[in-house]
């Protein structure tokens, strides 16, 4: 028998909210899950990304907000939402506002990268629903511009992304800052030792639900294997997104992982010397570079997007056909998170990993402890060919060209250049400093040693001029 979102208990605006957006069956945790929540049960879901979590919590939680009734705390919120990206933050958001939009709730978002005094102004009165990276929350509570006294509602997506990224203390902190009389939400998608010492600070005699087993893959993505040596990735992918080695499924949003922010800037360089135009996302992107390249592979301006695992969990596009795995993460969850960002909202996906030499091991980690099974692919005809004839010919010809032509602009007008000047740039400083002095003007400041000495005799110097001139 088919269940529907009307036969969960949600109230009229809500339905109404998700009838506009098209929904009219739940997934499996937001079958298990609402129920619990609305009788206002503490809540432990373990699920995947992807499964529809942010329905799950969010749905119910309005419906308890509008019953309550309760008036919007000064400097405080009703509901909290901690997320681990500014990403994931900023799309809990916008589902809280299109789901709420008939509830009459204020939802806010606040992440780091931003403004403080922005965050300090809007939440100056408060709000119903705020969603929040911690440090940026406790940034605000340092600062007395906000406080957790009214929170009703707790909920921690993503727990063991947060503890990844090292937000343990202030995930303890917090707890200590909420208030004890709460109903909380605590959704993870594995359930290591750290998460259930967590959980059992955090919740009352929680509600368990589990649609998948942790670290698995979906059951939508076929997966693909490409054995190839570290120097050789740059070439292979090159190939790939030119459509010069077909790969299965056709090409609309690809999404690239690395394991390093250097990494990921390295590849969309060499990207763009080939004439593939990629954008970068990871954690030393400022927040308008990083909402701006994601919005711009949401509209497939930019159909090609390399990120770090920071952005595993943030990214919520149903177009992205290909995750291609430029690198093995080294630790097995994360391959699920991965390639997670592809098969969503029912559709198909394709994943691809590169595996060099030195990855073996990465490689089976994630076969033993995600169940994954790869299909081989073949590197493509006359691949070494390819690599030998690409790689290291382009850059070489340029660098001995723009010395050549650097030198002589900084040799002394109307004469031959010093001696010294092609082997550095010392020769050229000098006639720099003694040229403006002969104009008498006065020397660039901090040229030559500190203090200045040289710089106060021209001046005398000048001095002594202009007083024998007159």
């Amino acid at each position: 028998m088919t269940v529907h979102f009307s036969d969960l208990g949600l109230s009229q605006p809500v339905l109404q909210a998700l009838d506009m957006k098209g929904y009219d069956t739940p997934t499996p945790i937001q079958e298990q899950a609402i129920p619990p929540v609305l009788e206002g049960r503490d809540l432990l879901g373990i699920a995947q990304t992807g499964t529809g979590k942010t329905a799950a919590f969010m749905l119910p939680s309005i419906d308890r907000l509008r019953e309550s009734d309760n008036h919007i705390p000064f400097k405080s919120c009703r509901m909290l939402v901690l997320a681990p990206t500014r990403e994931l933050a900023g799309q809990i958001a916008d589902n809280a506002k299109e789901y709420g939009a008939l509830a009459g709730l204020k939802v806010q978002s606040i992440v780091g990268g931003t403004s403080v005094n922005k965050d300090r102004n809007k939440l100056h009165r408060g709000t119903d629903i705020l969603v929040a990276t911690p440090g940026r929350l406790l940034d605000l509570v340092d600062q007395k511009a906000f406080n957790l006294g009214g929170v009703e509602i707790l909920v921690l997506d993503e727990a063991d992304q947060m503890l990844d990224l090292g937000f343990i203390h202030a995930l303890r902190r917090i707890n200590q800052l909420v208030p004890e009389e709460r109903q909380t939400l605590f959704f993870s998608a594995t359930m290591p030792k750290a998460i259930k010492d967590l959980v059992s600070n955090y919740c009352n005699n929680p509600v368990q639900v589990s649609v998948t087993p942790a670290a698995t893959t979906a059951e939508r993505i076929d997966q693909y294997l490409l054995m190839v040596q570290q120097e050789e990735k740059q070439s292979l992918i090159e190939l790939i997104l030119s459509g010069r080695y077909k790969v299965p499924g056709e090409l609309e949003r690809v999404l690239v992982f690395t394991r390093t922010k250097h990494g990921a800037d390295r590849v969309v360089k060499k990207l763009a010397q080939a004439g593939i135009q990629s954008n970068a996302i990871h954690g030393n992107k400022s927040q308008p570079q990083r909402q701006r390249a994601l919005d711009e592979f949401k509209r497939a301006k930019v159909p090609v997007l390399v990120a770090t695992d920071v952005a595993a969990r943030g990214i919520d596009i149903p177009g992205v056909s290909h995750v291609i795995n430029y690198e093995l993460p080294n630790v097995p969850e994360q391959y699920v998170h991965r390639i997670g960002r592809t098969a969503r909202a029912g559709k198909d996906g394709v994943a691809i990993a590169f595996c060099a030499e030195d990855e073996r091991a990465y490689l089976k980690d994630i076969q033993r402890n995600t169940d994954a099974e790869f299909e081989r692919l073949p590197l493509p005809d006359n691949f070494r060919a390819v690599v030998e004839g690409v790689g290291p010919t382009k850059p070489a010809p340029r660098t001995p060209q723009k010395r050549v032509k650097a030198k002589p602009r900084g040799a002394p007008r109307g004469g031959a250049p010093r001696t010294g000047a092609a082997e550095g740039e010392g020769g050229n400083r000098k006639p720099k400093q003694k040229h403006p002095a002969r104009k008498g003007k006065p020397a660039f400041a901090g040229q030559g040693k500190p203090g200045g000495g040289n710089r106060n005799r021209r001046n005398n110097r000048g001095g002594q001029r202009r007083s024998g001139s007159a």
